[in-house]
């Protein structure tokens, strides 16, 4: 191995390539795109209940998360790949189609798997927001305080979405009603 071959690795022995990073954030685009219109879904479906404000303020900040990246990708010129964003949306109508024990009504169990699986995005969005401040040590295009509270927002959003997401189980799981021991 070159010289120069060796000095593009990065720590773990893989090519440090900015093109990598360009993907990387249109999956990242794809996935907010996702997962803004499930939680969109989520509100929607808990409007009128204790936690539909809840919801409804996550679901402005989940655009506003959006917004933050689209910004994130122009800031280090990163063009959008719009057909990713566009197969975010359809993944996210495509999980509808799933099996949930209910033919033409929904399922109180929805709520528990649509409540896990926006855990799971907002823990990938987290993870995004994360790198991004490392890499704003090394790159002064980057925001680093910005990059840190949006990584306390989605951490703080990932702590709401599993409380809703144990309540929901419990009331359809009845396990407040379960005798212990």
């Amino acid at each position: 191995m070159t010289t120069r071959q060796l000095r593009r690795r990065g720590t773990l022995g893989l090519p440090a390539e900015p093109a990598l990073l360009g993907i990387y954030l249109n999956d990242h685009l794809a996935g907010a795109t996702g997962g803004r219109e499930l939680a969109k879904r989520i509100a929607r479906a808990h409007r009128g209940t204790a936690a539909g404000p809840e919801l409804e303020r996550l679901v402005a900040e989940i655009a506003e998360d959006r917004r933050e990246l689209l910004a994130v990708m122009r800031t280090l010129g990163v063009p959008v790949r719009r057909y990713k964003a566009v197969l975010g949306w359809l993944g996210e109508r495509l999980g509808r189609l799933k099996p949930s024990g209910r033919l033409l009504s929904r399922s109180p169990l929805s709520s528990v798997i649509e409540l896990e699986t926006m855990r799971l995005g907002v823990e990938g969005k987290q993870s995004v927001w994360v790198l991004l401040r490392r890499l704003a040590e090394y790159d002064r295009r980057l925001d680093a305080a910005r990059l840190d509270r949006l990584a306390d927002r989605a951490a703080r959003q990932s702590r709401l979405l599993e409380e809703l997401r144990v309540r929901a189980a419990d009331d359809i799981f009845g396990v407040a009603r379960q005798p212990t021991g």
